[in-house]
């Protein structure tokens, strides 16, 4: 089987690492390790990862950055440590629940067909948490289906989407030096240039369920910073080409 990593960013989810990992790893998906990126978690989520990496010899692995520095940079350290220890799929996903680890096999069942596998909130048969309010609904639904849209010119669904499953070699033949964002606005940056690209997307449907434990890390202030840096997504890549980058063959 394929190597399949499994990219975990993490700041304070010590509550939630151990379940997550373990629920992983119960999926028996041969070649499945995991990276765990914790950003000086002050809960001691670096020190429970260390633990574990003992316990999943040669499964689990961790990397130790000094400070928050950004879940953009999180995963593209993780893509290239991914790239060295010769993955042949990437997946990255929340640790807390919001992502559940059980549609990995069917997400692993698309990718060699396609270049990008995203787990969308937003195609038939996904659904969102009933617990969001109608305000969270709303305002999630308008940033894919409205703003995302009419400023990059995207067709997946859910851009915005931090479940994905994608092939190496598609990471690869990205320029990741040149991506520039930081913040959860990664993710459309990273959708972004996959449409531009040319890149095979197939989105299957999710649960997505609010996080079981912890408090989550996306406020107001986040939430403005990620829209209005869309506008700059688009003038940092609006003469890309596919012929300058992956050419699906």
């Amino acid at each position: 089987m394929p190597k399949t990593i499994v990219i975990l960013p993490t700041y304070n989810e010590a509550e939630n690492l151990a379940k997550i990992t373990a629920a992983l790893f119960e999926l028996n998906v041969e070649g499945l390790e995991i990276l765990v990126i914790d950003d000086a978690s002050p809960d001691g989520t670096g020190q429970l990862a260390d633990q574990l990496a003992l316990q999943y010899e040669d499964r689990l692995h961790v990397m130790h950055r000094p400070t928050k520095l950004g879940l953009g940079t999180a995963y593209i350290q993780g893509f290239k440590w991914a790239f060295e220890n010769g993955a042949q799929y990437i997946i990255h996903m929340d640790a807390d629940f919001s992502h559940k680890p059980s549609y990995i096999p069917e997400m692993l069942a698309f990718i060699p067909d396609n270049e990008v596998v995203v787990g969308s909130r937003y195609v038939k048969g996904g659904r969102l948490d009933e617990r969001w309010s109608w305000y969270r609904r709303l305002l999630s639904w308008w940033a894919n289906s409205v703003w995302v849209r009419v400023i990059l010119g995207t067709k997946t669904k859910d851009a915005t989407a931090g479940f994905k499953c994608w092939q190496a070699i598609a990471l690869q033949n990205i320029d990741l030096d040149q991506v520039h964002s930081t913040g959860y606005v990664f993710m459309v940056e990273m959708c972004y240039l996959a449409e531009k690209l040319g890149y095979r997307i197939k989105e299957i449907p999710i649960y997505f369920e609010d996080r079981r434990i912890g408090q989550s890390k996306m406020d107001s202030g986040i939430k403005i910073e990620a829209a209005l840096r869309v506008f700059e997504i688009r003038m940092h890549y609006h003469d890309l080409k596919p012929s300058k980058g992956y050419v699906r063959k």
